[in-house]
């Protein structure tokens, strides 16, 4: 393999990125994910001799991501997720931006509602921890619980919160169970669940469906099942006034309202929509 400049390496993967239908700025991605730089040093090096060990590391990340859509999270093993690094892999689901505005707001509502009081906090179905981590670091008078049904994903989860020197209590279980489990009171829940219906797979792109976990995506009755069993869930819990956030579909908002509804009639909801205008979040304040 003959040596080649940093700008010569990312031409040929702009190449063949393009050829593929996939994006070219995954080039730069791995390519500074490799020489281990920051993004200012990385713009910097252009005209620098990429090592033979390097270069070929590089070449194979590209090729498994443009010909068979192995994620880039997958390859280089970390997303960002609110500003900070978290560890990935394929027993979770890669954190998306919609979700940061899910936790965005969250955050905005204790700050208004709770201003500094303590509270409990659950975030049922946490996969790879960046929901119940992030609340975590930035709400300090909470106490979080996090759950999930995969103890592989409760795995990549404890790593997380181990590497930010977050305090959250890990629990295994199929959404609230382990809460319920616990006689626990959250005074606020979080969920981003599997939402998407069975029929819609083949809308999805292949590095979604091959590589993030099924469990973490799909949903039974058109992709509201888990919203149905938290809501049955948390109906068990202890009466009291509670906050539910719940990331959606882009056109669930009517038929989650509806399955808060049918267990709270006076429940206050609103639908946020996402940076791209589409519906995201179901923000309800359940009245006992």
């Amino acid at each position: 393999m003959r040596k080649m400049k940093q700008y010569e390496v990312l031409q040929w993967a702009f190449s063949f990125l393009k050829k593929h239908e996939r994006e070219e700025k995954v080039a730069e991605i791995l390519l500074q994910h490799h020489l281990d730089v920051s993004k200012e040093q990385f713009f910097t090096m252009m005209q620098e001799t990429v090592p033979p060990s390097l270069q070929e590391k590089f070449i194979t990340d590209v090729k498994s991501h443009a010909i068979y859509g192995v994620p880039v999270q997958h390859l280089t093993g970390y997303e960002y997720f609110y500003g900070r690094k978290f560890s990935v892999n394929e027993h979770v689901l890669i954190p998306r931006v919609e979700t940061e505005e899910l936790v965005y707001h969250v955050i905005e509502q204790v700050h208004t509602h709770y201003n500094g009081l303590p509270l409990t906090i659950i975030d049922v179905g946490t996969g790879s921890g960046v929901i119940a981590i992030t609340l975590a670091l930035e709400l300090p008078n909470a106490t979080i619980y996090a759950t999930d049904i995969s103890k592989e994903a409760l795995f990549v989860a404890e790593e997380n919160a181990q590497s930010h020197h977050a305090t959250v209590h890990f629990l295994n279980g199929n959404f609230l169970e382990p809460i319920l489990e616990q006689q626990l009171s959250p005074q606020i829940i979080v969920s981003n669940p599997p939402y998407i219906r069975k029929t819609d797979e083949h809308l999805l792109t292949d590095t979604v469906k091959r590589y993030d976990p099924k469990l973490a995506l799909f949903a039974d009755n058109n992709g509201l099942a888990a919203y149905e069993t938290i809501m049955k869930q948390i109906k068990k819990l202890p009466i009291e006034t509670r906050n539910i956030y719940f990331e959606i579909g882009y056109d669930q908002a009517t038929d989650v309202t509806s399955i808060i509804k049918a267990s709270y009639p006076l429940s206050h909801i609103k639908t946020i929509k996402d940076i791209n205008g589409k519906d995201r979040i179901i923000s309800a304040n359940v009245i006992k």
